[in-house]
């Protein structure tokens, strides 16, 4: 049976760049360091719920969480929940064999640990209902998790290159908005494993860029100007969103300066030479949708200022 062209060329990538897996493989390994999801959990704050045990219901005022870092957490919590799904996407764009699958099980095992310490931490701390947290899960776990740009080694690629820094600065500025240096410890530690993860995926796409720059270029585009969380199917995903981004721990201004930009800026996106025909039209394009997304992060924020203006004056 005859290949197509979009699967010639996964199939030479796929070879091509098996030797940068594998030496990308052993630089995070040499610097990603081995933790303990129990000790970042305060055991000693945690107390029985009621059913068979006989404990206490849960109760809102006993989080100690603001709202909107009690949001944050969840869906930082669901996102990570859908796991299965995550690993079944990207060994499917990427391989399970060899280098490419020693990563894809290394990945998923690590990523595993941010799901059990940060359902840990909340049901100790008694911050989220347990019972709405569990059906939630369920609901989303059900739900299951297609990828955008279904098997495209490309574009599976890019996604994760910008995603893992995403869900980076998401951790990072939750823990700092939580108000418990206990968390914000918790998700510094999670959010270092972002980043190294990042940085796998991002040194994979610069070699990409090399190999075939104008097919790479077109994935780097469709990505970004696509782009969603891979927790936008969370039941309630827009409001809880919209308290995100209001809140400052995760907006447009965020996603463009300290995600798109650092990234397209370490692959000198827009100052390196190669690219032709559908490449560099894709480049233009890119160009043009930050741009647009600038202008929008700007209009966001003045708006959330002048919101934050008039609830202040009504106070006064």
């Amino acid at each position: 049976m005859s290949l197509t062209p979009e699967e010639k060329l996964k199939h030479g990538l796929l070879i091509d760049l098996e030797p940068v897996v594998e030496q990308e493989l052993n630089r995070h390994l040499s610097m990603a360091k081995e933790w303990f999801p129990h000790q970042y959990v305060p055991w000693s704050q945690g107390s029985d719920f009621d059913g068979p045990l006989d404990g206490e219901p849960w109760s809102l005022e006993q989080s100690k969480l603001s709202p909107e870092a009690r949001e944050s957490l969840i869906v930082n919590l669901l996102t990570e929940d859908n796991l299965p799904g995550y690993h079944n996407a990207i060994s499917t764009a990427f391989s399970r064999d060899g280098a490419w699958g020693t990563w894809v099980n290394r990945w998923t095992a690590e990523e595993n640990r941010h799901g059990i310490v940060i359902r840990d931490y909340l049901t100790a701390t008694r911050a989220v209902d347990p019972v709405a947290l569990e059906r939630a899960r369920m609901k989303h776990m059900e739900a299951g998790y297609d990828a955008d740009h279904g098997d495209s080694f490309l574009h599976g690629a890019a996604y994760v290159s910008f995603q893992e820094l995403a869900t980076r600065v998401s951790h990072r500025n939750t823990g700092r908005a939580s108000g418990d240096p206990l968390c914000e410890q918790m998700l510094a530690r999670v959010a270092a494993d972002e980043n190294l993860h990042m940085i796998f995926y991002r040194n994979l796409m610069a070699a990409a860029l090399e190999a075939e720059p104008d097919a790479t270029m077109r994935a780097i585009t469709d990505v970004v100007k696509g782009f969603q969380m891979p927790g936008h199917s969370i039941d309630g995903f827009l409001r809880k969103s919209v308290l995100i981004a209001n809140s400052g721990i995760y907006d447009l201004r965020l996603h463009h300066d300290d995600v798109l930009i650092p990234v397209l800026r370490n692959w000198n996106i827009f100052d390196r030479g190669g690219f032709t025909g559908d490449g560099a039209k894709a480049r233009d394009e890119l160009g043009e949708f930050l741009a647009q997304l600038d202008a929008s992060a700007t209009k966001f924020e003045t708006r959330r200022e002048e919101r934050r203006a008039r609830q202040e004056a009504r106070k006064g």
